[in-house]
């Protein structure tokens, strides 16, 4: 923990990470706001689910580009632009009573402009402190983001649903606005300015770790994303039972990465972090019970913050600065799709079995899958318990000027 607080105490840290979290913590409402908006309007969770996967898309599109525009155009110009569209697109779906198909869009461009705060943080986060400290800070920002996954579900669903749909979907634009903003306006936004990349747009995924950590993330997010349906299909009647067993999950990444998140980094520490992931996974598979299940998920959520830290570390370590937040854009990508494709495949499962217990085991697959990546391309993997997780040099003089 004294790694921790040392980096806590470094000028510009804490402010950074609470911004980042603020205007982060949309991200886990959005997408139930959404949901239980159209649902209340059309009568169909099928036609809501339509408007989600083009927010999905929109989402899984417009990372790289966004990220990738930063270096042209500057991080708080391209923050603010996105924020205000997203905004609009959300007061939008909020306000207007329209066809499903003008929904669809509204989703998407919401979506697309979903402002790039994750990659915008980690590509500041190695001007802030030294290499030998980066991979403690990237396992802090991995453990204190499931204080999103955590708190923001419960708020946005007790909104929704005790008030109304379309507060709950005015709540989220109002901490986008208010949390994009402290962002936005912190001195590290504009005092960081990104270098334009050299290379051509998506070049990032010729180096094998960017794209092994977009692989092992695109699984792992799946593995996830499948959990929470299982889950929610497990205790379909008892709605609280799904909200507490997927909070001990998020409980379990929040102790992994504090007790182990700060520990070194070597080609074998992803490995190391999945494994732990993938048992407690297989042995909360073996039997759907309340207690078993939150038990074993706290297990697993042991290994997930450190397993993300080691995949954001490997990121930054593996490009060029002028390079960093659009290879964070396309691991970003990766996540999403995964998300989306391990509710789907989670969800199918349950349909066709008439029970979560196939889809349980569904989520156990794909992140063994991810163990599997790992150990097989070790030998591409950084190890970073020496040189830090520093991104490598570029050419150019990287300006700095004051906000």
């Amino acid at each position: 923990m004294a790694g921790y607080r040392e980096i806590v105490r470094t000028p510009g840290v804490l402010r950074i990470i609470a911004a980042q979290l603020a205007a982060r913590f949309p991200n886990g409402m959005t997408s139930l706001a959404i949901l239980l908006h159209i649902e209340q309007i059309t009568g169909s969770y099928g036609a809501a689910g339509i408007v989600l996967a083009a927010t999905s898309i929109g989402q899984a599109l417009s990372g790289p580009v966004t990220t990738r525009l930063m270096g042209r155009f500057g991080m708080r110009q391209v923050l603010t632009v996105t924020t205000a569209i997203c905004a609009a697109a959300l007061l939008a779906m909020a306000f207007l009573i329209v066809p499903l198909a003008v929904y669809v869009v509204l989703g998407f461009i919401a979506g697309f402009a979903t402002p790039p705060v994750l990659a915008s943080a980690r590509t500041i986060y190695p001007k802030l402190v030294t290499s030998r400290q980066l991979t403690t800070l990237y396992s802090l920002d991995a453990s204190l983001q499931e204080l999103i996954w955590i708190i923001a579900p419960v708020l946005i669903t007790f909104t929704a649903t005790q008030i109304g749909t379309t507060q709950g979907l005015l709540l989220v634009v109002a901490i986008l606005i208010s949390g994009g903003a402290w962002f936005i306006l912190s001195p590290e936004v504009g005092r960081v300015r990104i270098p334009p990349s050299k290379r051509a747009f998506g070049k990032v995924l010729t180096r094998p770790p960017i794209l092994l950590a977009t692989i092992i993330g695109f699984l792992f997010i799946g593995s996830f994303a499948a959990v929470e349906a299982s889950v929610v299909a497990t205790f379909n009647h008892e709605g609280v039972e799904s909200g507490v067993v997927l909070a001990v999950f998020s409980i379990g990444s929040l102790v992994g990465g504090f007790a182990f998140g700060h520990l070194p980094m070597g080609p074998w520490a992803m490995a190391r972090r999945l494994s732990v992931v993938a048992v407690g996974l297989a042995l909360a598979s073996v039997w759907v019970n309340v207690w078993w299940i939150s038990g074993w998920l706290f297990v697993a959520g042991i290994g997930i913050a450190p397993a993300l830290a080691v995949g954001s570390a490997i990121t930054t370590a593996s490009v060029k600065f002028s390079d960093t937040a659009e290879a964070f854009g396309w691991t970003g990508t990766g996540q999403l799709i995964g998300a989306a494709v391990g509710s789907a495949v989670a969800g199918f499962l349950i349909d066709l079995t008439g029970g979560p217990t196939a889809s349980y085991w569904a989520a156990t697959a794909l992140c063994a899958l991810a163990l599997v990546v790992a150990v097989l391309f070790v030998g591409y993997m950084p190890d970073l318990r020496e040189r830090g997780a520093a991104p490598l040099p570029d050419t150019d003089v990287i300006r700095t000027v004051s906000p």
